[in-house]
């Protein structure tokens, strides 16, 4: 099972560059699509509805143009979700999940924090009422794939400038002990981590490994390789167990963010 994960910046700009033909090329079997940036009704026609795949949109209703997350999938879903019960998150378009038998694959996109203080009050909010959310589904007996656009590194192997961020969004202190709490691993920053938890399918793959999956569109930062990870996707454990490779796709040049691909020795009817 290839399941993609892709902040688009914009899912009509992203096709403009040729993205959905080299999606075709890729075999994928589900796709979590953050920042479609579009409204369900400007992504119709067979450009953005790739032949072979079902297609679930939710778009922000809060302000054109802004946000939104998509699940592409060749089985259809059993079930789509696309509220968590909290307004101001859901209305942005940042949450959608589809249903697949005891397979939950979900399509998040948290909040940045970058333009100013009321929005990363609004992303540490988010975080905190997120992670029993997240405890729970862990827990519930479901296996799930939590893809997308987390805006937090995990520890110094997954920024190029470790020192020089440390007081900037993304790699403040504790959002970084946020997140590896969530996640059972030894690959955080030396903050507490969970015995048990979520696994970060790119630690599962290449634990050792430095990869990007987001480049400022200054300075020529993806030229210098001068990059964050904050793309993932976290599995429940029973699921880190079939995890069989997982690639960012520096290139083509399709959006500020990577693709990121895993492959799971995992059938989705299970």
């Amino acid at each position: 099972m290839r399941i993609l994960s892709f902040n688009a910046n914009g899912l009509r700009s992203a096709a403009s560059k040729g993205f959905f033909d080299w999606f075709r090329t890729q075999d994928i079997d589900v796709m979590a699509v953050q920042e479609t940036k579009a409204q369900a009704h400007q992504l119709t026609g067979e450009l953005f509805n790739p032949e072979g795949y079902h297609v679930h949109f939710r778009d922000s209703t809060v302000k054109k143009g802004y946000s939104g997350v998509a699940i592409y999938s060749r089985r259809a879903p059993d079930r789509i979700l696309t509220s968590l019960d909290r307004p101001d998150f859901d209305e942005e378009g940042r949450y959608i999940e589809a249903q697949f038998g005891n397979l939950s694959v979900v399509s998040f996109y948290i909040p940045s924090g970058t333009s100013g203080e009321l929005r990363q009050g609004l992303k540490e909010d988010v975080m905190q009422w997120l992670a029993p959310k997240l405890e729970a589904w862990r827990t519930s007996g479901r296996e799930y794939v939590l893809c997308g656009d987390w805006n937090i590194v995990r520890s110094e192997r997954d920024i190029k400038n470790w020192k020089s961020n440390q007081k900037n969004t993304g790699c403040l202190p504790h959002e970084r002990a946020w997140l590896n709490g969530l996640i059972a691993d030894a690959y955080g920053d030396g903050s507490t981590q969970p015995t048990d938890g979520w696994h970060d399918s790119f630690r599962v793959a290449r634990p050792d490994d430095i990869e990007y999956s987001w480049w400022s569109q200054r300075g020529g930062s993806r030229g210098k390789d001068v990059g964050w990870r904050i793309d993932y996707q976290l599995l429940t454990p029973k699921l880190a167990q079939h995890v069989k490779s997982a690639q960012h796709f520096r290139e083509p040049y399709f959006s500020d963010h990577a693709p990121y691909l895993v492959e799971l020795d995992w059938n989705d009817n299970a």
